[in-house]
């Protein structure tokens, strides 16, 4: 049992959370977004959303917002709303033909169902699933560093000699809880985060990016996507079952209504196979629940076979999803920011690696910003160069082979290549 001095896991798990997340905000940035529908001037005061970094869409003035794949949305709306649809026409042309007494109760719970499930859907997909904002710079050290560590890897700071180690160790309830740093966003990801790659954002309770909804699904919108998932799942069990009690009303033989009532035979094949996919979805993510998991820390950390230091218990872990307070915002996306000009990057090496740029550089498309091999951004003085018209002096002249240059020379090898060069002079 911990000791009565400790804080209790929720606690501590928010202290940890807040901790990072006003170490991050203090050096959070405004730079240029591939999602921004407009270009935008430098020193123009705009909205946060038009300059957001993430791959995000934003509509009603940033109001709502959803992934880069949000487009999957018109065919998951089409898979849930076309035989939902369908079956309440279907209520409806038999309310004349039926008993009303059963037609009618069952066309509303079939109109609720519907209804309900298409707003889960887009509170999942239009809300901020719990963006972390982003640094200007990397976090200063808590503690001076031995930079001779080899552990340890650069980052750009505004220090010449700083290293950061990739990982740190944290605190969580009496367990060591390792979080790592986010080259993108400049910061260590609080405790359950992680960075979608997809989205381009670290995402507080990081769970997964789900292609259905076009949305990452976090700390923010993950009560949502369980009551939109599990809402999918009774509206399929709901039409299976009442298109079997439509066939089974008719007059006649069952086969001989299964070839009259096409439709009704159609809805039971689809929310078959429908429900096997909605609902195992459902029971497995019951199951996370449960056991205080994310579906990134199953799949990552394999809970089941160590210790979660998350998890209270199965009513307890309940609880805190059901009765928790959804988090705020940590981003506004709306608020006036002043765009600036942009400061090319400076380089923290040595003098003589300022002089060379790998060729193995890389250009985000997103972003629009060419990355040397270091992900250290390439200034834009660089970019526009125009190298044409350099003689590369590295090739040597006629049909001579060309050699390999570098740029470490062994200490005995310029010694003897001296020497050499001397004795040459000294002979001429």
């Amino acid at each position: 049992m911990a000791p009565a001095t400790e804080t209790t896991s929720a606690q501590a798990t928010m202290l940890t959370d807040n901790s990072y997340l006003q170490n991050n905000n203090s050096n959070s940035m405004v730079s240029r977004s591939s999602s921004a529908a407009v270009s935008v001037e430098p020193n123009v005061k705009t909205r946060l959303y038009h300059v957001w970094k993430g791959n995000n869409k934003f509509l009603c003035g940033g109001r709502l917002v959803f992934g880069q794949d949000a487009s999957s949305l018109f065919l998951t709306s089409f898979l849930i709303g076309g035989p939902a649809i369908l079956f309440l026409i279907r209520m409806l042309l038999s309310l004349n033909k039926e008993d009303p007494h059963f037609s009618n109760p069952v066309l509303i719970g079939g109109a609720v169902l519907t209804v309900l499930d298409f707003l889960f859907l887009f509170m999942t997909s239009g809300r901020d699933p719990g963006i972390i904002p982003r640094n200007a710079q990397p976090p200063e050290l808590d503690e001076p560093l031995d930079i001779n560590v080899s552990s340890m890897e650069w980052v750009n700071n505004r220090a010449p000699n700083l290293k950061l180690p990739r990982v740190k160790d944290v605190i969580v309830n009496g367990h060591t809880v390792k979080v790592k740093f986010c080259d993108t966003c400049l910061l260590y990801r609080p405790p359950r985060a992680s960075h979608c790659s997809i989205c381009n954002n670290c995402v507080q309770k990081f769970d997964h990016h789900c292609p259905w909804v076009g949305q990452c699904i976090g700390s923010r919108n993950y009560p949502f996507f369980i009551m939109f998932i599990s809402t999918s799942t009774l509206l399929c069990i709901y039409v299976f079952a009442f298109s079997w009690v439509n066939l089974l009303r008719q007059k006649g033989g069952v086969w001989d209504n299964m070839s009259r009532d096409i439709l009704s035979v159609t809805l039971i094949v689809y929310c078959f196979i429908a429900v096997w996919f909605v609902g195992g979805l459902t029971v497995f993510h019951l199951y996370l629940i449960s056991t205080n998991q994310t579906t990134y820390e199953n799949f990552r950390y394999r809970y089941d076979k160590k210790e979660n230091p998350y998890t209270k218990g199965i009513l307890a872990n309940f609880k805190e999803l059901s009765c928790a307070r959804i988090p705020k915002k940590l981003v506004n996306f709306r608020e006036w920011v002043v765009v600036e000009d942009e400061i090319p990057d400076e380089s923290y090496t040595s003098d003589l690696e300022r002089g060379f740029i790998s060729s193995k550089h890389k250009f985000d498309m997103e972003m629009g910003t060419m990355y040397g091999k270091d992900g250290m951004r390439i200034p834009s003085i660089l970019k526009e160069m125009d190298y044409s018209g350099f003689d590369d002096d590295l090739k040597k002249k006629g049909g001579e082979k060309e050699g390999e240059y570098d740029i470490f020379v062994p200490v005995d090898q310029m010694k003897s290549k001296t020497g050499g060069g001397n004795a040459n002079a000294e002979k001429q």
